[in-house]
């Protein structure tokens, strides 16, 4: 079971961008704080209700955020 949720971070025009490497999730923010609480709501929107088991998740994933830089 995997006990980490990947979100992988980049910065597009005007916005953060999160979009979801185990899970079907994209949100975006205006600051980095800002997406942060996106990403938490949007990874507990995904997850209500769900079967973690049947997503090979442990009851309580942790979310690990990736952000990329541009060169």
């Amino acid at each position: 079971m995997k006990n980490i949720i990947q979100i992988h971070i980049y910065k597009g025009e005007k916005y953060y961008i999160a979009e979801g490497v185990d899970l079907p999730i994209v949100t975006q923010g205006k600051t980095l704080d800002e997406l942060a609480q996106n990403v938490k709501e949007a990874v507990g929107l995904q997850l209500e209700n769900e079967d973690l088991s049947a997503l090979d998740l442990s009851p309580h994933p942790s979310v690990l955020m990736n952000l990329e830089l541009s060169a």
